[in-house]
């Protein structure tokens, strides 16, 4: 049985927990094994994944940090807990795309698997009432979510940070289809990577695998009722792990 620290509870999410700490700066995450889809339309439990996703997240986010790219990880406290940097968060989910998949095909004439030449960065309102819907920039600056200014460094961002999990990614056999980012800023005002960079928020493929349902190694295979997903959310994390070790 999931049991979350003794400690004043801040925010509970559909995945994550944030608790207070005894530094305003900083608060504890603690990750669920709980799993939503389709705006929570759909939910269920994945065993054990908030270890896996808390394990991944901070290796992840430690390589980022090599690479130059401001995170809110500290450290990671227990299996399932990581101190972060206090944020506040960018009312916007930015979203690269490499591959055509998802939303993107159902939305658009563009084929599944179609590479996507250069990367396709997209900005969706975080939002759970409407949807999480996507936005132009012109709706962007029109509901005062960001300036012109914030816009263009969250998009540099993402398309680095893009280039540095695609390319690990590869060295673990594994496809960066897409994935989603979360940003904020510190009580300095610098803009920081923050959330969690996971099987929950990004679509990898096993580049060994030809099947289309076979190589998806991510959340969708709760969505689409794939099985294995357990499974599939461990092998991500070994494989990373052996690239680190």
């Amino acid at each position: 049985m999931q049991t979350g620290p003794k400690l004043p509870k801040l925010y509970e999410g559909k995945a994550k927990i944030l608790y207070a700490t005894d530094d305003p700066e900083v608060v504890l995450t603690y990750f669920k094994d709980d799993a939503t889809a389709f705006n929570a339309q759909k939910r269920g439990q994945i065993l054990n994944k908030g270890v896996v996703n808390c394990a991944m997240s901070t290796h992840l986010f430690q390589l980022l940090e090599a690479r130059g790219v401001a995170t809110h990880w500290l450290d990671t406290t227990r299996d399932r807990e990581m101190r972060v940097r206090c944020v506040q968060i960018v009312p916007l989910e930015v979203v690269v795309r490499n591959i055509a998949a998802g939303s993107l095909c159902k939305q658009t004439s563009i084929p599944l698997g179609q590479a996507l030449t250069p990367p396709l960065v997209e900005f969706c309102y975080k939002n759970d009432d409407l949807g999480d819907p996507l936005l132009t920039t012109g709706r962007i600056y029109a509901m005062g979510l960001a300036n012109e200014a914030l816009v263009a460094q969250l998009r540099q961002q993402a398309l680095t940070i893009n280039q540095i999990l695609s390319d690990f990614f590869q060295t673990c056999g594994i496809t960066l289809v897409d994935f989603k980012l979360e940003f904020g800023h510190d009580s300095k005002g610098t803009l920081l990577l923050a959330d969690e960079i996971s099987p929950d928020t990004c679509r990898l493929w096993d580049r060994a695998e030809s099947d289309p349902q076979r190589r998806v190694m991510d959340k969708d295979r709760f969505r689409q009722d794939l099985g294995d997903v357990e499974t599939a959310y461990q092998r991500v994390l070994d494989r990373i792990l052996a690239q680190l070790a």
